[in-house]
């Protein structure tokens, strides 16, 4: 019964965070789309300074994500 239990918490958390990536991965993308389109009439010129500051942004994020299992 504890392994059943056990198992199940952590399914929920991959559905919930999975489906919830998702939802913020799409949201994001439309809102650059939006973005590009109403300033410039086309495609996005992300740079490559931009696109590794926000990467390391995201990762940043992700840490502390991460951390919050730590039970701190």
């Amino acid at each position: 019964m504890a392994q059943q239990l056990d198992s199940k918490w952590k399914t929920n958390i991959m559905i919930v965070g999975t489906i919830g990536g998702a939802l913020i991965g799409a949201g994001t993308a439309y809102l650059l789309a939006r973005s590009a389109e109403s300033n410039r009439g086309g495609p996005p010129e992300i740079s490559t300074k931009d696109l590794l500051s926000t990467g390391i942004a995201i990762i940043g994020v992700i840490r502390g994500i991460a951390a919050l299992g730590d039970g701190k």
